[in-house]
């Protein structure tokens, strides 16, 4: 497994491998668990060479607190790569990739950035699109892996490849989930006992809403997941909505012709939480 730092030594060395070789792509920002792990196996079964990114990108963050508290284990992230299979992986300086500003472009992802998560994390998308773009640039994968954990990022990446009219193709992956249920996230490592004990509720609520999405109405379903979560000692409900998985707007009423995804996000005191389903 060969380390880069420098976009010029892994840009050459990829070049040189291209032609022969197809390139899966896994971006992340380290603190990897068992669900980046997926990705890369995902990746390697399709690919010749398998390369990971790990860079904890200033700005997709919108409070600063959340970029200083993000965890940062770069020397565990690497041996778990090295027993996964990666060929190569980039671990870039932030001056490597912001060279005169840490600003982030802005992106007209066509509404997708302005339902949920743009709500409430403001530029939060333009961070994302700014840096996978940068790393595209640099890579050019013909595949790269992105988790449905994050849907609504997903749908706008593919977005943003489609714009730019890039030749990747985006390879979507399941939510990989502990054994209770819960979302594997780098930030599950921050919760307390007891908020971890707690933080299935988040899936098993959603499994209520999937098994009775056929039978309720969508009001019926938003009021039912806002009292689940009035009545709970630790977790808070910041938002859930039921969205059309193209559009990602909220949906008022079913069409028997779209599909569906519920999205939340939950607090655990100052952890943030966020999961998804599909419903159809």
């Amino acid at each position: 497994m060969q380390v880069y730092s420098k976009s010029n030594l892994i840009q050459k060395d990829i070049l040189r491998l291209k032609n022969d070789h197809s390139i899966g792509f896994v971006p992340t920002m380290g603190a990897l668990h068992k669900g980046h792990i997926s990705l890369i196996k995902k990746a390697k079964e399709t690919n010749d060479i398998v390369v990971v990114s790990i860079f904890v990108n200033p700005t997709q963050f919108d409070k600063k607190e959340d970029l200083i508290h993000y965890p940062r284990t770069l020397k565990g992230d690497l041996k778990l790569l090295e027993e996964s299979g990666c060929d190569m992986v980039f671990t870039p300086e932030v001056s490597e990739l912001y060279t005169d500003k840490i600003e982030a472009e802005h992106f007209n992802f066509k509404g997708l950035e302005n339902q949920m998560e743009g709500k409430f994390r403001e530029g939060h998308f333009d961070g994302v699109g700014t840096i996978v773009r940068k790393f595209f640039q640099i890579i050019q994968p013909h595949h790269a892996y992105f988790g449905e954990k994050d849907f609504q990022q997903l749908q706008i990446i593919r977005s943003m490849v489609k714009s730019l009219n890039l030749p990747i193709k985006i390879i979507p992956c399941e939510i990989y989930r502990e054994s209770d249920g819960l979302a594997m996230s780098s930030r599950n490592s921050r919760l307390t006992y007891d908020q971890r004990k707690a933080a299935p509720f988040i899936y098993k609520v959603l499994k209520e809403v999937q098994a009775n999405f056929q039978t309720k109405s969508i009001s019926f379903l938003q009021n039912f997941v806002e009292e689940r979560f009035k009545q709970h000692p630790i977790l808070h409900l910041e938002y859930f909505t039921i969205a059309d998985e193209k559009t990602l707007k909220t949906a008022i009423r079913k069409g028997s012709t779209k599909k569906y995804r519920a999205f939340i996000a939950v607090y655990a005191g100052t952890i943030r939480l966020i999961d998804n389903i599909s419903l159809n």
